[in-house]
């Protein structure tokens, strides 16, 4: 299996006792920024069994600022020099070293919101997916969910008799996640959540605050937060309700503002997960800046941006296992690129950092993986319309041994329904919470809290506690509507956590527990199955190109398109 192959190849044996102590990144303070023509920020990844420690005092010898030390999988994160890179790659008892974020190189476009999942354009015409025509939500739930036709989908609703996930833990790595969003406040962990970023300007803007260091409780990009609703927004007669709407959400923030996901914040916050306690962190992106990242580097990369592959694929792989060592569940988004992951097509988007660096990469299957999805561990979800058929834009695998994909969830598609009134509206997409901050970003609200021309092309949705009080910032919660793989695997993690919930034991008075591979054998084992409904689908009809076309192969029981099967909600928890 691809996943065995990969994981000999990062070498990720049990680590031994030299770098076990505590495994959280621990920050170091008083970090300065370098200002040379080559500084940049660099991770130093060392040998399994090194003194970490030691290799962290010798990079700061060798002129380096040390920003955080993961002795869970000896990982040091240094700003400084092209010469401290080179400094470290000559030290005793070090893997690799790798630039991971350059100063002053700005990428041409900043990464921000993935065009997929925002390719809502209203028409005025048609009704489906505004507030004026929100459907009656069924008995004992949310004004807003009616429009949940994907927590319809999985069931969750009916699951709700029975378990709503309480004690709990789901970690959120993304962009962050809004803690005062009046759908999110009740269940958002303000102790235990942590953002292991640093606002970067060249690509997230202005720092909001002296230190660029957002507080937890902040997501300016909301791409997080819109995770955060779909899994737990809690269920308390407002706005809407989540998957599993009495969990515990921790924002264990591993992405910029922009969009972006390094590799040291991302590494920082999956083993922060596993010294925790977390039972479920979903996982909607992929690490930056390469769409695949392959051993030795694909054929036209360059021996430097082989290097920074290699880091980028054992340091994963280590924190990966390790999260899964303490018990967490992982989940993670199959992809937008509308590709089969058992035979990639050429790369031409790596490396999207530093910008203008991107140029055509060759995809080697055995030897290249999306991470973090293609990982150890990694439960992969592909994502559906509410017809119950593959999103045009969803990546899927026609190899069914490689454990690329395991479950389909709802992930909303747009252009689903041809033929149909629902066709191109609002409604076929997946709507949850998101920061008012992020709306202000992009104009869709502004600055008094009132949507906009744009907003209400959109869809955006505003809840208030009470109409009549004018302070609608202290008040208010506003709600979008997105789609991608990034809103079908927060259902299939919702999922997940009812499945702790429903048959985790005590670990002590306040938290379950149970062992991921369980976890994963209770959501693939209760999946609806789904068929292929022909060998091959053309999504040509709905207006694309024949690059999407898909070919879907295997049973009812497991298949290219929906792995094992939807992800249901009531069949985990009964």
């Amino acid at each position: 299996m691809r996943r065995s192959r990969m994981t000999a190849l990062a070498g990720t044996a049990a680590l031994v006792a030299a770098i076990a102590g505590t495994a959280t990144a621990t920050a170091v303070p008083g970090a300065s920024t370098a200002t040379t023509a080559d500084s940049g920020t660099f991770v130093v990844l060392a040998d399994q069994g090194a003194n970490v420690g030691a290799i962290a005092d010798r990079l700061k010898r060798a002129g380096g600022t040390v920003t955080s030390v993961n002795r869970a999988i000896g990982l040091v994160t240094v700003k400084g020099s092209g010469d401290v890179l080179r400094a470290a790659r000559s030290m005793s008892g070090v893997e690799g070293a790798a630039r991971e974020r350059s100063i002053g190189a700005a990428p041409t476009r900043a990464k921000g919101p993935d065009p997929v999942e925002q390719e809502h354009v209203f028409d005025r015409t048609r009704t489906n997916g505004t507030y004026k025509s929100t459907p009656t939500p069924p008995a004992g739930h949310d004004p807003l969910d009616g429009h949940l036709w994907g927590m319809e989908m999985i069931h969750a609703f009916e699951a709700h008799a029975i378990e709503k996930g309480d004690k709990v833990r789901v970690g959120i790595l993304d962009t962050g996640v809004d803690g005062t969003h009046l759908d999110l406040a009740a269940n958002f962990d303000s102790a235990l959540s942590r953002n292991f970023t640093t606002d970067m300007p060249d690509i997230d803007g202005p720092c909001e605050v002296a230190s660029c260091v957002d507080p937890a409780n902040v997501d300016d990009d909301g791409h997080g937060t819109h995770v955060a609703g779909t899994i737990g927004a809690a269920l308390n007669g407002f706005g809407l309700s989540g998957v599993a709407p009495d969990v515990d959400l921790v924002n264990i923030r591993g992405g910029q503002d922009s969009g972006y996901f390094f590799l040291g914040p991302v590494v920082n916050a999956l083993t922060y997960a596993g010294d925790t306690g977390l039972d479920v962190v979903n996982m909607s992106f992929y690490v930056d800046p390469w769409l695949y990242n392959c051993a030795g580097g694909a054929p036209e990369d360059s021996a430097e941006e082989a290097m920074e592959q290699d880091v980028i694929i054992a340091a994963m792989t280590r924190a990966l296992d390790y999260a899964h060592s303490r018990d967490v569940t992982l989940v993670g988004a199959l992809g937008n690129n509308h590709e089969d992951l058992s035979n990639p097509r050429t790369d031409l988007t790596s490396p999207d950092y530093p910008g203008g660096t991107e140029h055509p990469r060759t995809i080697d299957n055995e030897t290249c993986w999306d991470l973090p999805v293609e990982g150890p561990h990694v439960i992969g979800v592909s994502a559906l319309g509410p017809t119950g058929e593959k999103a045009d834009y969803s990546n899927y695998a026609t190899d069914l041994t490689s454990g690329e994909l395991e479950v389909s969830a709802p992930g909303g598609w747009y252009r689903d329904g041809i033929g149909t009134e629902t066709y191109r509206t609002n409604g076929n997409l997946i709507l949850s919470s998101v920061s008012l901050s992020s709306l202000r970003n992009t104009g869709e609200v502004d600055k008094n809290g009132n949507i906009t021309q744009p907003g209400r092309v959109n869809g955006v949705i505003k809840q208030c506690t009470d109409r009549r009080q004018p302070d609608q910032k202290a008040t208010c919660s506003y709600y979008a509507w997105y789609q991608g793989t990034s809103m079908a695997s927060p259902h299939a993690a919702g999922v997940a956590a009812l499945a702790v919930a429903a048959h985790g034991t005590g670990a002590d008075a306040g938290s379950f527990s149970l062992a991921p591979d369980t976890t994963k054998a209770l959501l693939m084992g209760t999946a609806t199955d789904h068929a292929c409904n022909a060998p091959t689908r053309s999504y040509e009809p709905e207006g694309r190109s024949a690059e999407f076309t898909a070919t879907c192969v295997g049973t009812a029981d497991f298949n290219s398109f929906y792995g094992d099967g939807i992800v249901n909600a009531l069949g985990v928890v009964q």
